[in-house]
């Protein structure tokens, strides 16, 4: 990625600064855990077993830890050094909840609810190697990669590698989870788009289908993250959560309690009662009927997301 400042006609190359040091750069990223990545910090330097853990997050949404790890060089094994992370962290829960409990005492926190399946850990880097970022470009791994390049005039960019491999023909002799993930604790799982979809019948895999291209159509940065019960649809926070069902979609806007305009009723306000996905209104969608204008629901907590991102930058 090359940045340029334009100064009326003329263009001049913004030169790269890479961090000096490992700490400098992990400093940086604890400190906008939360606008980067939408985390919590927990822990910094974190020693449990024979190993040291650069930082420790949770996410509320996924209600799990994140690790997060700092290279300067590009010499490391993403897969060998993930995976003896994440097996730590499954081994040593107690840990990890009495270090967030030591944190947040007011949000006191036990094993039970804590969502260890959904456990991963995220690399960040200067750049990677094409084998660094092949050995870990599938979707069922719970590796990711995240690259930042720091420039002068306080500029940065920070960018969280896309993984494209579609999932691999497995042969009669040989299980995916042989192929992907031996070494990797089965307590841990990557849940998936398809798998999700899979649950509806055809005729609501198609209407998930229609209604994912609209949300779609609006901006190229919204990302699909599959979590344990439910697609989301997201920014850097969830415009959307879509949780497939054998006969209908029910479907979460991220908004709070009186800021939808809905004008038919058609959402249920949910903001006292239990429910998974993120905000406080609810629709089940049973049919394509009203897509349009469901959609048009969704839009708003988009466009209020896309501003509140703009806002932070």
């Amino acid at each position: 990625m090359v940045l340029y400042n334009v100064n009326k006609q003329e263009m001049t190359e913004i030169q790269e600064e890479v961090f000096t040091n490992e700490k400098e750069l992990q400093t940086l990223i604890e400190t906008n855990l939360d606008i980067l990545f939408n985390l919590k910090f927990v822990s910094t330097e974190f020693s449990v077993d024979n190993f040291r853990l650069d930082t420790v997050a949770y996410d509320e949404e996924t209600k799990s830890f994140v690790i997060i790890e700092y290279k300067k060089g590009k010499r490391f094994s993403v897969i060998d050094q993930g995976y003896a992370y994440l097996n730590t962290l499954v081994a040593h829960k107690g840990e990890f909840v009495l270090s967030y409990n030591e944190q947040y005492p007011d949000q006191i926190k036990r094993i039970n609810d804590i969502e260890w399946s959904q456990t991963r850990i995220i690399f960040v880097a200067n750049d990677y190697t094409s084998y660094q970022f092949g050995a870990i470009n599938n979707p069922d791994l719970p590796i990711d990669l995240v690259k930042v390049q720091n420039y002068k005039n306080g500029l940065m960019n920070v960018e969280m590698l896309a993984k494209t491999t579609v999932k691999q023909n497995i042969t009669a002799n040989h299980k995916k989870e042989d192929i992907n993930r031996k070494g990797l604790s089965k307590e841990i799982k990557v849940y998936t788009e398809e798998e999700h979809v899979a649950k509806g019948s055809e005729e609501i895999q198609e209407l998930y289908e229609e209604l994912k291209e609209l949300i779609l159509s609006w901006d190229s940065a919204i990302q699909i993250k599959p979590v344990k019960l439910y697609n989301s649809f997201k920014l850097k926070r969830n415009i959307v959560d879509i949780h497939i069902q054998k006969k209908a979609l029910k479907i979460w806007i991220n908004l709070k309690y009186g800021e939808l305009h809905d004008p038919e009723h058609t959402a249920r306000n949910v903001s006292e009662t239990g429910h998974w996905g993120n905000g406080d209104y609810e629709i089940l969608m049973k049919d394509n009927q009203n897509i349009e204008y469901i959609a048009s629901l969704i839009k708003q907590s988009w466009r209020y997301h896309k501003h509140e991102n703009k806002q932070k930058s």
